[in-house]
């Protein structure tokens, strides 16, 4: 849910927005997560047949920390493989629905 649709659906509902529900918008980020999540979609993926996504191919980090003037490299590295732990995580779990569904079909 964006910021505009949850205070246009508290307004529908006559309820007074609550600060700490507000969803973030992306202008709240700073400029690193900004660069963070840039670099994670400029980095190549790697997946493993019938395994899938298996996360990032980080060859080429050397290069963009520099392109991008990284200074502070370890908050830099510490979003860059939470963004990478959250997709591996999302692409087992998408496997494994699609896995699951194969079953119930050959089984049925």
């Amino acid at each position: 849910m964006t910021r505009d649709r949850y205070l246009e659906m508290c307004e529908q509902l006559g309820k007074e927005p609550v600060e700490s529900e507000i969803p973030p918008d992306w202008s709240d980020f700073p400029n690193e997560v900004h660069t963070v999540v840039n670099v994670f979609n400029m980095l190549g993926d790697r997946v493993i047949p019938d395994i899938g996504y298996v996360g990032k191919d980080y060859t080429n980090l050397p290069i963009f920390l520099q392109i991008n003037e990284i200074e502070n490299t370890e908050f830099f590295l510490e979003l860059l493989t939470w963004l990478d732990s959250r997709a591996v995580k999302t692409s087992q779990e998408s496997m494994k629905r699609q896995h699951d569904k194969l079953k119930r079909k050959n089984s049925g």
